[in-house]
């Protein structure tokens, strides 16, 4: 197991890298856009079919598609800029600013993108009410002017709270369709806890999820999901393995769900924090333990997460491999800690030997800075021995739109490959 004391006092931000590729813009929108006289027109059209707009792509190709954003501005809209996850610059701002069709209150973006694209995505709208782009702080303020799409019916919620953010998709993207609620199908019960804990220093609320028919069971798998405040509340996690059960497509299993409460505290416990990983194997398991019929087999234990969450999950799995057999980490922050240490956990298991853990990892292809560090990982891995690690990468960001289904693909996996080996 790894027993290194891992880099303290880190800076709490990734790596400032810029985008290598530029974003294939495309000048022509999808429908021809109207005139001073015909906006009223076009916008009653629109609403009717929703947004964004997708068509052929003008080259040809049965892969791609033409994606055109539209925003309705007003009076004194000055620009706009649409942030598709991923699909852009922090560095180069201007090159996700919408065009303005003139005498018209029509802005347009148009994207040459793959047909199994998906993503969320945010309007940015300078209403010309305070310093033009010649300010310093432009880009800064402009950033504080989020709207989401309004012709968009399409919605996630938003992590830690705020307005819905909109989503798209293109035809060929992974379906979400284990998340949809079905009528008269079995539900399992989920409830919310105060778990306490000495090495956080008080206590941590959890939510748990017990699947319907467990009365009686014995010996239940266990999923540690981290990031539960979103999880369950607010994307409905219950339905997903209420769905996967059902199907069979994973065994009955209790799932427990720890509060990341806010950004401080996340940064701090899911930074490789021994503290941390201590409280899921020390105290969270065992509390679950009393309470839930679920197994004590590290092949059949799953700890999961995303970004750092996915970081944190594979060195819970590599730091108590006799408690999490099965780590399963998402678009993981593995070029942590941004600095002279950089890749710090890759480091470690390329000096370690090989231990008796499984690997999922799944990453966004639109991830210019998770991505170099991400595939080093995953050749560490396979020269370290684990053949058995799985890893993909999807069609686009860092994003819960995409990690919704990722996350039930790498259940399935593990916990049917933990079955059969059992």
């Amino acid at each position: 197991m790894i027993t290194s004391v891992p880099p303290q006092d880190a800076p709490q931000r990734p790596p400032r890298t810029a985008r290598p590729d530029p974003l294939t813009r495309l000048t022509e929108p999808v429908c021809a856009l109207p005139g001073p006289d015909g906006a009223e027109e076009f916008w009653a059209r629109i609403a009717g079919s929703g947004t964004p707009l997708v068509g052929p792509d003008p080259l040809g190709s049965d892969d791609h598609a033409a994606v055109t954003f539209l925003w309705r501005g007003a009076p004194g809209t000055r620009a706009v800029q649409v942030l598709p996850n991923k699909l852009g610059d922090p560095r180069a701002p201007e090159g996700n600013l919408m065009e303005h069709v003139p005498g018209t209150d029509v802005w347009h973006w148009t994207l040459r993108l793959r047909q199994d694209w998906r993503g969320t995505y945010d309007f940015y709208v300078d209403e010309g009410d305070g310093p033009g782009p010649e300010s310093a702080d432009y880009w800064r303020r402009l950033r504080t002017r989020r709207r989401h799409d309004p012709l968009n019916r399409r919605a996630l919620p938003r992590r830690w709270g705020g307005d819905p953010v909109s989503y798209a998709e293109l035809p060929a993207a992974p379906s979400a369709r284990d998340w949809l609620p079905r009528p008269g199908g079995a539900r399992g019960e989920v409830s919310v806890h105060d778990v306490p804990s000495e090495r956080l220093g008080g206590s941590r609320r959890v939510w748990t999820y017990r699947p319907a028919g467990a009365r009686g069971a014995t010996d239940l798998p266990v999923l540690v999901l981290l990031d539960g405040e979103h999880w369950q509340p607010h994307l409905g996690l219950a339905q997903l393995l209420d769905n996967l059960i059902a199907d069979g497509r994973i065994p009955p299993l209790v799932a427990l769900l720890p509060d990341s409460v806010d950004v401080a505290t996340r940064w701090s416990d899911l930074a490789c924090s021994r503290d941390f990983v201590a409280f899921l194997e020390d105290e969270l398991l065992p509390w679950a333990a009393a309470r839930h019929p679920v197994t004590e087999d590290p092949a059949r234990t799953v700890v999961a997460g995303q970004s750092l969450g996915g970081l944190t999950a594979a060195y819970a799995a590599l730091a108590a491999p006799g408690r999490f057999g099965n780590a399963l980490a998402q678009s993981g922050s593995f070029w942590w800690p941004d600095g002279p240490d950089a890749e710090w956990l890759t480091a470690r298991i390329a000096e370690s030997p090989r231990l008796p853990v499984r690997f999922w990892l799944s990453f966004g292809e639109q991830e210019w800075v998770a991505l170099p560090a991400a595939r080093r990982l995953r050749d560490t891995l396979t020269s370290s021995g684990y053949e058995d690690a799985s890893y993909r990468e999807f069609n686009g960001g860092h994003d819960y739109l995409c990690w919704r289904t990722e996350l039930a693909d790498g259940l399935v996996d593990l916990l049917s490959r933990a079955t059969v080996t059992r």
